[in-house]
């Protein structure tokens, strides 16, 4: 079994892995509108004379507003940003339109389904900051442009790459914006070209030097990317030439405390001092609509979950993978195709609609699901037996995959940026 450890982002903590029959293959991003947050995707314009198109996931509560805005930013996956999943927050997303918020995900240049190209100042994180918050500025003038927004009431907030590019747009002149919210904001440079971190630093002192938005930055204590030294140091930093910051560190969350705000558990611990945060810039915190909850597949009575010898199609390495699979956190789900295809998911968001959309690209054939959560969700209203020459056939394309013909790709995995 070939394993990529992840270096973490967002969104979307989680982890997918998969048998790799046809390795050629890329899970295909998977469009998913969420009608209970009455979902949208505008095309924003951007950059000079308003060429680039930002992808924009919207939510926002029925009625005709205007509500108070929040803008979450993205961090940044391994690989070309073009290939990046569009981002949605879905879990602070859901809480803030209760909250009678719209919610605003803008994906910047070069970024999924945005246009441009996207442009990296090596080891400038200054302007790698600010490059990153031009996009945002410009997502956040077209919004208050909207007429269920209400423009004098905004809350900018970015995780990872995203909180970085949040601070580094505070240091502007940012109209209607209340505050600012970091979450594990910053950018790791994997390439050991430079001394990362004390460029970090110094572009905190940067912003800092001309922000005057308060701020809340959480980090978790086992955050993979910013320890809490580096981050005392850039806190510290930014303090010390005139921003106003709240540090919150919090303890471990978790396997990584990066992918907080992705994960479903994480309003647990960022919500607490969010609340009190918003409370404090004049924001509405009161619950005031109702959202359905999203929904499930029912429980089948299929097979108890421990038992790995009912799993259909499986061989030896599947059932190894459904063991291990067993022990990872929920939310989780475990997809299986007549070929003997496997692919697992954990944590992040919809770990369902991964774990099958993975399973049939990397397994070439339709996958169901077996198992959500702590149910076997499995029916057996298809058959279970192949052919001898259908699993000899799987075998052999399984076989110069890779070793163990198992590999890890991510849901949320990154470069760290």
């Amino acid at each position: 079994m070939v394993r990529v450890l992840p270096s973490v982002r967002n969104t979307t903590l989680g982890f997918i892995v998969c048998l790799t029959l046809l390795p050629t293959l890329a899970a295909e991003h998977v469009q998913l509108l969420d009608y209970r947050l009455n979902e949208q995707i505008l095309q924003v314009p951007a950059g000079k004379g308003g060429r680039v198109r930002l992808q924009t996931t919207v939510f926002r509560p029925d009625g005709p507003g205007p509500f108070p805005l929040v803008i979450i930013n993205h961090g940044k996956d391994a690989g070309a940003p073009s290939r990046q999943a569009r981002d949605r927050f879905i879990y602070m997303a859901t809480a803030f339109v209760k909250r009678g918020y719209a919610v605003m995900v803008p994906m910047r240049r070069g970024f999924a389904g945005s246009s441009g190209r996207y442009v990296e100042y090596g080891c400038n994180m200054t302007a790698n900051g600010l490059g990153q918050a031009s996009d945002v500025r410009d997502a956040l003038d077209f919004a208050r442009k909207l007429p269920f927004v209400d423009s004098e009431r905004i809350v900018v907030a970015g995780q990872s790459y995203g909180g970085l590019a949040t601070i580094a747009m505070g240091s502007q002149n940012v109209p209607g914006v209340r505050g600012l919210i970091n979450f594990a904001g910053g950018l790791r440079d994997n390439t050991n070209r430079c001394d990362w971190r004390s460029e970090l630093v110094r572009a905190m002192a940067t912003y800092g030097g001309t922000n005057t938005l308060p701020s809340l930055w959480m980090y978790g204590e086992n955050d993979s990317l910013f320890n809490p030294e580096l981050v005392g140091r850039m806190h510290d930093a930014y303090v010390r030439a005139g921003g106003e910051a709240k540090l919150v560190e919090y303890g471990a969350f978790r396997r990584d405390a990066h992918g907080l705000i992705g994960s479903r558990d994480g309003e647990k611990i960022w919500w607490g001092e969010t609340e009190q945060f918003l409370k404090r810039i004049g924001m509405p915190t009161t619950e005031l609509y109702a959202v359905a909850p999203a929904p499930s597949i029912p429980k089948s009575d299929f097979a108890p979950i421990e038992d790995v010898d009912a799993v259909p199609f499986l061989r030896e390495a599947g059932k190894l993978a459904y063991r291990e699979y067993l022990s990872k956190l929920s939310p989780r789900a475990f997809a299986v195709s007549a070929n003997g295809a496997w692919c697992w998911a954990e944590d992040g968001e919809d770990p369902d609609v991964r774990a099958l959309a993975t399973c049939e690209a990397k397994g070439g054939q339709r996958c169901r699901l077996y198992s959500v959560d702590s149910n076997v969700v499995w029916r057996d209203d298809e058959p279970r037996k192949q052919s001898t020459m259908t699993l000899a056939a799987s075998d052999a394309a399984a076989a110069p995959a890779v070793k163990g013909g198992s590999a890890t790709v991510g849901g949320s995995t990154s470069d760290g940026k």
